[in-house]
């Protein structure tokens, strides 16, 4: 979704196709440390977007801990060593914003990781997006002068939109409640039960605002980029600046389809942190600010569904 996103936005920006070194996961396996040697010797890449990690739900997450935790583990370190052994000067890793405390202070700055205990369900993936910034950082502590490297890194909260995994039970909280509506709707189900008790808020972030926020922080003058960052925390983080209750959204993805039955809620059910709000200051004093209103996005997301995967 994002890489997809992140190739659009490079391409609306007058990149030319020839100029981009595509691969899908059939083509290369990033945990595969001699498939992605080769793969950075052979096409010896100018600049490295990172979008590939393995990413669910509080399911998924639960399900697959020791899945979560080794694969982003070893994607994030595969692709940093091999893009400083062959050359690449600049390199851009796309974390999550649940590297954050469960219970930090809203909203969420970039200082305040590393400053409490992380939230359980996701925390094996928490700890390897924690490692993907920490990688970039250690990079470029050691080799930024002598070889010229400049790695950054952006967290992104949640996002949605074309491109996005609708499977039943292992994708994010958007495509799973379209998905879960759309067939309600086509069985005229009277009622739709939601995962836990729908008061937690999340914020969520149209894939095209991050892909450009992406090739935004990529471009930035390294002067500017130290200027706002410091070489121990130089995460940016990225998001819309205002987040919505489940509940909230759960009303608004039922409108977006057509939906009329009622909602209920399953408190028995995890809801995960009670809240997470991105502190964006940074990147807007930067620069760039979120463009697609929630609204917006879900129809522009149902469509997609629609097209793709209905």
């Amino acid at each position: 979704m994002v890489g997809s996103a992140i190739v659009r936005k490079l391409l609306a920006s007058g990149h030319p196709a020839s100029q981009l070194v595509l691969r899908t996961h059939a083509e290369l396996d990033l945990c595969n440390q001699a498939q992605v040697q080769a793969f950075f010797a052979a096409e010896k890449p100018d600049q490295v977007y990172l979008a590939a990690a393995k990413v669910g739900g509080i399911l998924a997450n639960n399900t697959l801990p020791a899945d979560f935790i080794y694969e982003n583990l070893m994607v994030q370190a595969n692709v940093v060593d091999a893009a400083f052994r062959h050359g690449v000067k600049k390199l851009l890793i796309l974390g999550s914003s649940c590297i954050y405390p469960r219970l930090a202070p809203q909203p969420m700055a970039e200082s305040a990781l590393l400053t409490g205990t992380l939230e359980p369900t996701n925390e094996p993936y928490a700890i390897a997006k924690i490692a993907g910034i920490k990688l970039c950082e250690s990079y470029n502590r050691q080799y930024g002068q002598s070889h010229g490297i400049d790695y950054r890194s952006v967290m992104p909260t949640n996002l949605y939109g074309p491109g996005d995994n609708y499977h039943p039970q292992n994708s994010h909280v958007i495509p799973a409640l379209i998905r879960r509506f759309h067939e309600a709707r086509a069985s005229q189900a009277p009622k739709v039960t939601i995962w836990g008790t729908g008061t937690p808020k999340r914020e969520f972030l149209y894939v095209d605002d991050m892909a450009a926020a992406s090739v935004h922080v990529m471009e930035l003058p390294k002067a500017l980029y130290d200027q706002h960052t410091s070489p121990m925390q130089s995460h940016i983080n990225v998001g819309c600046g205002q987040d919505v209750a489940i509940a909230e959204l759960a009303e608004a993805v039922g409108h977006t389809v057509g939906y009329k039955g009622s909602i209920a809620f399953d408190p028995s059910k995890p809801d995960g942190a009670p809240r997470k709000l991105m502190d964006s200051s940074r990147i807007n004093a930067l620069g760039w600010q979120a463009q697609v209103a929630l609204q917006d996005g879900l129809q522009r997301a149902y469509k997609d569904f629609l097209k793709n995967h209905a």
